[in-house]
């Protein structure tokens, strides 16, 4: 029997049961543990696309698989993340309060679920997109999703004060869910972060990246997060642009 190929699509269940855990976390107020496990999960949605690579076994149930987790640990964990977000100003906050009707009453909090239903609709537009299969079109779910938990984390755990009352406030991110939306679904060209072979020639341009993120989060903790996301959209760019005859 050949072992390895159940491998990619157990790193796929494993990257969903790290979501599930990460949503129990944000229920029970634990956005440390939250943000642990989607980077967990990230960590297995990056190797099962790899493993099923290496050893061939790439399917179609695979890439629904893959899919279906990332939508929970990629999807539905960051959309509660920001609607809990906003329901702890709507808690601690009244100065902040947009208007009694709908801040205060409750309404604001679920705009977070566009955050959800974005990644949803760019997930199944991933997996019939020809244009997708070697490149990213749009920011990636994983990649949103790290950008989205890691807002609780600069708030609590880093030192930049003017920061973390700014990310405070409902409007901030108010403006924080439209961005997201666009961009997970923007016609912005990106270049691929996962590897398919570990060599320098093939990877050269995501071991630099790598390199320059890891040097980033060593100085900047989770603050480095937005900026590397950032990062990555303003480099595709500047490649496309270069690439262009």
């Amino acid at each position: 029997m050949n072992i390895t190929k159940y491998i990619p699509n157990a790193l796929t269940l494993l990257n969903l049961l790290s979501g599930l855990l990460a949503l129990i976390s944000v229920f029970n107020g634990f956005y440390d543990h939250a943000f642990t496990f989607v980077c967990l999960g990230i960590f297995f949605d990056f190797w099962d696309g790899f493993f099923a690579r290496k050893f061939n076994v790439q399917s179609d149930l695979g890439l629904q698989l893959d899919s279906l987790a990332d939508m929970v640990t990629s999807g539905v964990v960051p959309g509660l993340m920001m609607f809990k977000l906003f329901e702890n100003i709507q808690m601690n906050q009244s100065a902040y309060m947009l208007t009694e009707d709908t801040y205060y009453m409750g309404v604001v909090p679920y705009l977070g679920f566009l955050i959800t239903l974005s990644s949803c609709y760019r997930l199944a537009h991933f997996n019939v997109d020809p244009r997708q299969s070697t490149s990213f079109i749009g920011l990636p779910t994983p990649a949103n999703a790290l950008l989205i938990m890691s807002i609780p984390m600069i708030q609590y755990f880093d030192r930049f004060q003017g920061l973390t009352d700014l990310l405070d406030n409902p409007y901030i991110l108010l403006g924080i869910t439209v961005l997201s939306t666009y961009l997970l679904n923007a016609e912005i060209p990106l270049f691929s972060l996962k590897f398919k072979k570990l060599t320098w020639a093939d990877a050269k341009l995501q071991i630099l990246f790598l390199a320059y993120s890891v040097i980033l989060l060593a100085v900047w903790q989770f603050v480095a997060i937005p900026v590397i996301i950032f990062s990555y959209i303003l480099v595709s760019l500047v490649l496309k642009a270069v690439d262009k005859p």
